[in-house]
């Protein structure tokens, strides 16, 4: 198995103030953008919310919407039909079953229309100050390629991370590993001549033996 706390010490160092890239100021504005961000890169959603959240500030708001205006503002997002669908439940559920607050557990939330188990992982670490490990395509290439996890599918990958890496540090290694994602170890032409962990990397070795 890979050298995990080396990898992310590394990691750490080249990321020091790793973070979401999403813009956002409240847990409610951190759903939206990370539904929105499905099949979409975060600079685009980024350019997107803006607009919507100054006629949809809050959750309640964004329930009483028109769903052909939601479509209008996120358009831009990709497959805006069922972001707007998803958003729109999304926030009648929160209003009618939370009293308007986004929950703070990943139980409740993974009952919100449009929230998957990353979705859910993503807003309860980013939003709420929780420990979870959020299984992008990013994470997902990176971490089986270094070998810290090896699974073929998002989900034995969360499983095979929370193993690995302490509870503490789930939250923090999720950023580093993205961001490792997707600004040098890249899905189809990853940047090993600059890669600070590439000794430890299962790939690049097989790759180079």
């Amino acid at each position: 198995m890979a050298d995990t706390k080396a990898i992310l010490e590394r990691l750490s160092k080249d990321f020091p103030n790793a973070k979401s890239e999403l813009h956002f100021n409240s847990p409610y504005e951190l759903i939206v953008a990370v539904i929105l961000s499905a099949q979409c890169t975060d600079k685009r959603v980024n350019l997107v919310t803006p607009a919507l959240f100054a006629e949809a500030p809050t959750v309640g708001a964004l329930a009483e919407m028109p769903i052909e205006r939601i479509e209008e503002l996120i358009r831009s997002c990709g497959f805006y039909h069922n972001k707007a669908a998803h958003l729109k439940q999304m926030a009648q559920d929160v209003v009618e079953r939370f009293g308007g607050s986004i929950p703070d557990n990943l139980n409740d939330l993974q009952t919100l229309s449009g929230v998957g188990r990353k979705t859910a992982n993503v807003v309860y670490a980013v939003g709420f100050g929780g420990q979870a490990i959020a299984v992008d395509t990013h994470v997902f290439r990176v971490s089986n390629r270094l070998g810290i996890a090896q699974a073929n599918n998002v989900l034995d990958t969360e499983k095979q991370l929370m193993e690995a890496i302490p509870r503490e540090q789930w939250a923090d290694s999720h950023h580093y590993i993205l961001l490792h994602g997707r600004y040098v170890c890249k899905a189809q032409k990853p940047l090993c001549g600059s890669c600070s962990v590439r000794e430890f990397c299962k790939y690049y070795n097989e790759k180079n033996v």
